[in-house]
């Protein structure tokens, strides 16, 4: 359950429980219950947008860079102002750099089983990400489940906090829908690691593969989703409200299903080279 919804559920004016009781019970802190994040400013959204833009053309800038190229296009911006709405946006720059963190041991990360795999047929390899969507007033995030061999969407869903129920709600839709693949792959992103993601995989009998920290490569054909979804949809429409914008994603991944050929497919659609061409509709 959400953070918002756990929120929702505390009445302060309740007869009997106290509000430190209510928490207790629904397990968030105090501080959780009364902490009301703030939006960002007009500007912050401005920067935030030309970050993801610039990000999807040089994926190894990091906050020092980024922060250059923002101020060559006339901003007045820092470097720590940079790095935090990069750290929001969950931006990493893709250079190698030397392994400095032991890993949570409740956040097992499983070992990349793709290297070197011919991978040639559906529902073989599945991948997952997530990204940050930029909107006229504020930001979502997005998850996507694609079927590696078919580049074909799965299953969708947009959140505004990058927590793990979103990519859970998403993964188990295309479970549901679609069988199970014999490999899951991700990135090492904490949404990905969390024990109740990877047991639902566990569960079902997946494999599970994860890249190597920093190296978008390794799940190069989501990263392209990306770049070709932010492009073709989400730049050309400045979504005004979360409807708006999951009607327009709806729209846009049909049409990338069912619509557009891929040279690497042989000029099939992902829907023809999966094979359930007109079967089905994503909905968020």
């Amino acid at each position: 359950m959400s953070l918002e919804r756990r929120r929702q559920m505390i009445e302060p004016e309740h007869p009997s429980l106290s509000v430190v009781r209510q928490c207790e019970l629904v397990s968030i802190s105090r501080c959780g219950f009364y902490h009301r994040p703030q939006g960002e400013t007009p500007l912050n959204l401005e920067l935030m947008r030309l970050i993801d833009a610039q990000f999807l053309e040089t994926p190894w800038y990091g906050s020092r860079q980024m922060a250059r190229h923002l101020r060559r296009e006339g901003y007045v911006v820092g470097r720590k102002r940079v790095r935090r709405l990069m750290a929001k946006m969950g931006l990493a720059p893709i250079y190698q750099r030397p392994r400095t963190t032991v890993p949570n041991p409740e956040h097992r990360v499983f070992p990349y089983l793709l290297r070197d795999l011919a991978i040639g047929r559906p529902n073989q390899v599945w991948c997952a990400d997530l990204t940050y969507i930029p909107m006229r007033r504020g930001f979502l995030y997005l998850v996507a489940v694609m079927d590696w061999a078919t580049r074909k969407v799965l299953a969708w869903r947009v959140s505004n906090t990058m927590d793990v129920e979103f990519c859970l709600e998403a993964l188990e839709e295309a479970l549901a829908r679609h069988g199970r693949p014999e490999i899951f792959n991700t990135d090492q992103g904490s949404q990905f690691t969390s024990p109740r993601f990877t047991g639902v995989l566990q569960r079902a009998g997946v494999r599970i593969s994860m890249d190597g920290r920093g190296r978008w490569m390794d799940n190069v054909f989501i990263e392209r989703l990306w770049r070709s979804l932010k492009y073709e949809c989400v730049y050309l429409h400045a979504f005004e409200t979360g409807s708006e914008l999951r009607a327009g994603l709806a729209r846009w991944i049909g049409y990338y299903n069912a619509g557009r050929p891929h040279s690497a497919l042989a000029g099939r659609t992902p829907d023809e080279a999966y094979g359930t061409a007109g079967m089905e509709r994503l909905a968020a």
